[in-house]
């Protein structure tokens, strides 16, 4: 079992930065790598970034150059860096595992023009 709990979320002008965290605890030897995913209103839920267990990274074109996802495996600990943000990056983030695949519970972005 893992348990994942994301926050940093809240609410920022467009322009403006955000950090998100996801905190892993649990049983985690399974877990190959990690990801954000964000779910818009009325919108299927999309990948924003992800990160493998070596550190390979790709993001969404939509995000590239302006997101940055990092972890801490010391602390068991993912990251979403989110600079120059624009009102459609407003979403429910969430964090998710792969190997053994687990979602937390989200968190809130939004964005004003």
């Amino acid at each position: 079992q893992v348990q994942l709990v994301e926050s940093g979320g809240g609410w920022v002008q467009a322009g403006g930065s955000l950090t998100l965290s996801c905190a892993a605890s649990g049983i985690i030897a399974g877990i190959s790598a990690m990801a954000w995913f964000r779910q818009a209103p009325w919108k299927q839920r999309e990948p924003v970034a992800r990160i493998t267990r070596s550190g390979s990274t790709n993001y969404a074109d939509s995000v590239k150059g302006r997101f940055t996802i990092s972890r801490d495996t010391a602390k068991n600990m993912m990251y979403l860096q989110m600079n120059s943000l624009k009102p459609e990056d407003t979403a429910v983030y969430y964090c998710k595992t792969f190997g053994v695949e687990y979602w937390g519970q989200g968190t809130q972005v939004t964005v004003s023009s």
